[in-house]
């Protein structure tokens, strides 16, 4: 049993074969999906602790931000936001497709204008990553930075639906699932 486990031990560690590459990236792949974020998920207190970025509705492109505002303030008057306010808000100059973004769970009640929430939709089966710019009586309204209006679906979202909010951005690290992702696609 003891040369067993040492055979597996030095095939996963020690040999440098694809086979070997496989097997330790699948191992990875189990721990991080069944064990690590789930227990990630109840420290933060939300079923999606990471999340990758699958799409450019949030990227603020290679503009600063004054050059960005002044292109697109007129989406954010509309709903009563000013340059002032839209800069205090938490990851004011955007995100970009395959970067992760950490999120935590937020009573509804606590939720504030400008905050980056994480929510479903029956209108797509991936979870969508906007700005709050509306918040109702049990209802948000969002908007992707990078999208001229809202979409129908984001108009009024139930506080049921949301799923975390977004604190820490993780430039590049969603890629390893956007580019599996658009692998799988292509195939």
């Amino acid at each position: 049993m003891k040369t067993t486990w040492k055979e597996i031990w030095n095939f996963l560690w020690k040999d440098d074969s694809w086979e070997s590459l496989l097997a330790s990236a699948v191992i990875v792949l189990i721990v991080g999906k069944f064990i690590l974020l789930p227990v990630l998920g109840v420290i933060l207190g939300t079923q999606l602790p990471v999340v990758a970025v699958v799409s450019n509705s949030m990227d603020h492109g290679v503009l600063d931000f004054d050059q960005w505002w002044e292109q697109n303030q007129e989406h954010y008057r509309e709903f009563g936001i000013n340059k002032e306010e839209f800069q205090n808000f938490q990851l004011s100059n955007g995100f970009k497709k395959g970067d992760a973004i950490v999120s935590i769970g937020k009573d509804f009640e606590d939720l504030q204008l400008g905050e980056v929430i994480i929510f479903k939709t029956s209108a797509r089966t991936d979870p969508i990553i906007h700005r709050i710019v509306k918040i109702g009586d049990g209802w948000v309204g969002t908007k992707g930075d990078n999208n001229l209006n809202q979409f129908t679906f984001e108009n009024r979202i139930p506080s049921e639906n949301i799923i975390g909010v977004a604190k820490v951005r993780a430039p590049l690290f969603g890629w390893v699932k956007v580019g599996f992702l658009e692998l799988v696609n292509k195939i």
